[in-house]
């Protein structure tokens, strides 16, 4: 009697471990059951032989493993483009030095990178310089036409003063040559002592300052980059280039909060792609100028596939990319499958993966790391 209770209860025993090992309804991508694999009953947290893992339920708890129940659907098809950063050209400028000269402080000294300028407003001002040689045929130029002009003015004087006797139109010549060279006087008394002021093109935020007092620089020098927080151009590239006839939606993988609009695809090839242009708006866009980024691209075709977070994909020892469905109360096994992001924030599994699997999609993390 007390051996047939024994046999009984191991019976018992051996019944309720394989439950909480497998239940029914988690099967691999052809179909088949995956639920009787284990090859060892473990009641803790453990890798199982056959690479499974055991998570009791008060881990599961104390770990928010959170499961869905997957469902197949058709879905746009998406693209990942790598792009970079850029000023709208409608919305910020870049100011560069108009000729050789050494910076000066403006009204209100030099701007500084995060500063706020505002259209028109005078950033620098560019005090030309030149070789000695050349200052000096400017300045013997000068002192010249000041000569001139002192004698031409006596002479308009005394024609005038013979006004009646001359004939009007010897005054009226007169007058005109020391008219122009009074100008001339100006405009090469400027180029020697004389400054321009630099003026932004378009109000925004400093975005690169390249200027110190009294620096010397070169005419087509870049002295400052102004950009507009809340408008700016991203540059992607691909070497289809047909595909920005294709893109119906699209968003930026780090900066899921942006809003891309599509302004069009170029045709010329730079290093064997073509640029395709968005323009990124938003209240605070936290991009900077030439930062480098991720475009992901909808297109107008459709792919069948099961939709999951992101953060239900996890990578195996063998670097494949996997998923965690969950098999019976404490079981859960790893699925290689194939995925492609939809946006931002959410994936598409086309391969690997069939529908009516319980799937992790919270703590996917921690249960890969259960060795």
């Amino acid at each position: 009697m007390k051996m047939t209770q024994r046999i009984v209860a191991g019976l018992v025993a051996g019944m309720f471990a394989t439950s909480l090992l497998a239940a029914p309804g988690a099967h691999g991508p052809n179909g088949e059951h995956l639920d009787g694999q284990a090859t060892a009953s473990v009641g803790g947290l453990a890798r199982l032989p056959d690479g499974s893992v055991n998570v009791p339920k008060l881990a599961q708890r104390r770990m928010g493993v959170r499961t869905l129940m997957v469902k197949e659907g058709e879905f746009a098809r998406s693209v990942a483009l790598n792009g970079r950063a850029s000023i709208d050209p409608n919305a910020g400028g870049r100011v560069q030095a108009p000729f050789a000269g050494q910076i000066t402080p403006g009204p209100n000294g030099l701007p500084v990178a995060g500063q706020r300028v505002v259209k028109g407003q005078v950033l620098a001002r560019l005090r030309p310089t030149g070789a000695a040689i050349e200052r000096g045929n400017q300045a013997a130029e000068l002192a010249e036409l000041r000569a001139n002009k002192t004698l031409l003015a006596k002479r308009v004087t005394r024609l005038k003063s013979l006004e009646g006797v001359v004939p009007a139109k010897e005054i009226e010549a007169a007058q005109a040559e020391l008219t122009s060279t009074i100008g001339q006087e100006r405009a090469v008394a400027g180029s020697i002592s004389g400054s321009e002021a630099i003026v932004a093109p378009a109000s925004g935020i400093i975005a690169s300052a390249s200027v110190l007092n009294g620096q010397i620089v070169e005419s087509r020098d870049v002295l400052f980059e102004i950009v507009d927080p809340q408008r700016m151009v991203i540059e992607a590239l691909s070497t289809d280039a047909g595909i920005a006839r294709k893109i119906s939606t699209a968003t930026l993988v780090d900066v899921p909060d942006v809003k891309l609009s599509l302004l069009g695809g170029g045709r010329t090839l730079r290093d064997g792609a073509v640029p395709i242009n968005f323009r990124a708006s938003g209240t605070n866009l936290d991009l900077a100028v030439g930062q480098p980024v991720t475009v992901l691209a909808k297109l107008d075709t459709k792919v069948k596939g099961i939709a999951l977070p992101a953060a239900a994909l996890a990578r195996n020892p063998a670097n494949e990319t996997v998923v965690w469905i969950k098999s019976g109360a404490q079981r859960f096994i790893a699925l290689p499958v194939e995925a492609n992001a939809l946006d931002a924030r959410t994936v598409i599994v086309t391969k690997g993966l069939t529908p009516d699997n319980r799937v992790v999609v919270i703590g996917t993390s921690l249960i890969n790391q259960i060795r």
